[in-house]
C-alpha cells in the first residue's frame, strides 16, 4: 500500500520518472517519510532527548555460545538499560525482543561495562554506574541483581586506581 502511494506520489509529484520511488512526500496532514530500520524499530516508549545531559553508552562481550553468535551488547537510553544479542552492523537486532531490559526509577544509568573474563554463554557480569553514585552488580543472563555498592551515593567523587592498587 505504501509503496502505492509513493508511486503515485511520485507521478502527480513531478517526478523525473513515472516510476521513480520517493522517499518522502508532502499532504495536508504532513511529511510522509520512509524510515530506516533502525529508526523504525527503535524502542518507542523511551523518549529521545538529544540535548539530555546522559548520552547513550554501549558495552559489548563475547559469551563463546555454541550457536556461533556470542556477540551481546547493552546500551542505556535515559532510566532503561538493554541487553540484546548483537548481529553486527548489518544485520538488524530484533529491538521487541530483548534479552533483558530495566527500568530505573529516581537515578539513571551513566556507564556501564562487562567482566570479559568470566563471561559465558550462562552468565555474565555487568557492572553498571548510576548518575546518584550507586554501582550495580547485575547478571542480564540470569536477570539476577547480585549487589549495590554505595547505597547511599556517599562516595561521588570519581576516583582512579593505579597499577599498584592505590588510589589516585
Amino acid at each position: 500500500m505504501l509503496l502505492l502511494i509513493l508511486k503515485m506520489a511520485a507521478a502527480e509529484g513531478g517526478g523525473k520518472e513515472l516510476n521513480e520511488i520517493k522517499t518522502q512526500f508532502n499532504t495536508r496532514e504532513g511529511v510522509y517519510k520512509l524510515l530506516t530500520h533502525s529508526e523504525y524499530s527503535r524502542p518507542n516508549r523511551v523518549p529521545f532527548n538529544s540535548q539530555g545531559s546522559n548520552p547513550v553508552k554501549v558495552s559489548f562481550v563475547n559469551v563463546n555460545d555454541q550457536s556461533g553468535n556470542g556477540d551481546r551488547i547493552c546500551f542505556n537510553v535515559g532510566r532503561e538499560l538493554y541487553f540484546y544479542i548483537y548481529k553486527g552492523v548489518r544485520k538488524a537486532a530484533d529491538l521487541s525482543k530483548p534479552i533483558d531490559k530495566r527500568i530505573y526509577k529516581g537515578t539513571q544509568p551513566t556507564c556501564h561495562d562487562f567482566n570479559h573474563l568470566t563471561a559465558t554463554a550462562d552468565s555474565v557480569s555487568l557492572l553498571v554506574g548510576f548518575s546518584a553514585g550507586q554501582v550495580q552488580l547485575i547478571d542480564p543472563i540470569k536477570k539476577e541483581t547480585s549487589k549495590l555498592f554505595n547505597e547511599e551515593g556517599l562516595s561521588s567523587q570519581k576516583q582512579a586506581v593505579s597499577p599498584s592498587g592505590t588510589i589516585i
